[in-house]
C-alpha cells in the first residue's frame, strides 16, 4: 500500500466517522464541530485528487465562515435539543435506507471502468499547472448554462428567503427614499436673522445700568 492510499483512507475514515457523529451527538456544538472536522477532512481528500483550489475554497468558505455562522447561532438560539429529537428514531429506518441508497450509487458510479475500457488514460500534469485555470475554462465552456442556470436558482433562493423574512411592523422604522430626495430647503432648515459685531441690542445693560452699544 502505498503512502498516498494510506492518507486517503485516513481521511475518509475521518470524514465518515465526524458524519456520523454529526448525527448522532447530542450537542448541538460538538455537532457544528465534527462537521468542521469533516469538511477538513473532505479537503484532504481534495489535494490528493491535486485539486488545491477547491480545497483551500471549501476550508475557508465553509469551514470559515459558513461554520461560524452556525456556531453563532446555535449559540445565541434557544434550541430545545429534546423537542427536535422527538422523532429522531421515527425517521432513522428511512435515513439509513436513504443512506444505503446513496451508497450503492456511489459505489456504482465509482466501480464503473467504462472510461477506462473506451481508452481513456488519466493525465498527469505537470507541477506548475493551474488547476483553478482549468476549472474556469471547463465552467466557462462547457458548462457555462448549468453554471448559470444554478445562479439563477441562488438568486432565486435569495429573493425568496428575503421574501419569506419580511414583516412588516408598526413599531419599526424605514427610510423613504422619495421624500428624502424631494425634500427642499426650506423644510429643514430655518434661518433666523441675529444682530452682530457692535449694534446696539435693545433693553440690555450692564452693571453700571449703562446701555451697552
Amino acid at each position: 500500500m502505498s503512502f498516498d492510499t494510506l492518507v486517503f483512507y485516513m481521511f475518509a475514515a475521518m470524514a465518515v466517522l465526524s458524519a456520523i457523529s454529526v448525527i448522532t451527538v447530542r450537542s448541538p456544538v460538538h455537532a457544528a464541530l465534527f462537521l468542521v472536522l469533516a469538511f477538513v477532512s473532505s479537503a484532504g481528500i481534495w489535494l490528493l485528487l491535486e485539486a488545491e483550489f477547491l480545497a483551500i475554497t471549501l476550508v475557508l468558505v465553509y469551514v470559515g465562515a459558513v461554520m461560524v455562522l452556525f456556531l453563532f447561532v446555535v449559540m445565541m438560539l434557544d434550541i430545545n435539543i429534546a423537542k427536535m429529537r422527538e422523532g429522531f428514531w421515527r425517521w432513522f429506518p428511512f435515513g439509513v435506507t436513504l443512506a444505503i441508497v446513496m451508497v450503492i450509487q456511489m459505489v456504482v458510479v465509482v466501480g464503473n471502468r467504462s472510461a477506462m475500457e473506451t481508452g481513456v488514460a488519466i493525465t498527469k500534469h505537470a507541477a506548475n499547472h493551474s488547476n483553478t485555470k482549468e476549472l474556469g475554462r471547463v465552467i466557462y465552456t462547457d458548462y457555462v448554462y448549468p453554471f448559470e442556470l444554478a445562479a439563477i436558482v441562488l438568486l432565486v433562493a435569495i429573493i425568496a428567503a428575503i421574501a419569506l423574512t419580511l414583516r412588516h411592523r408598526k413599531d419599526a422604522k424605514s427610510q423613504d427614499v422619495a421624500q428624502q430626495v424631494g425634500v427642499k430647503k426650506a423644510d429643514r432648515i430655518r434661518v433666523i436673522p441675529m444682530p452682530s459685531g457692535y449694534q446696539e441690542v435693545s433693553g440690555y445693560k450692564d452693571a453700571s445700568g449703562q446701555k451697552e452699544t
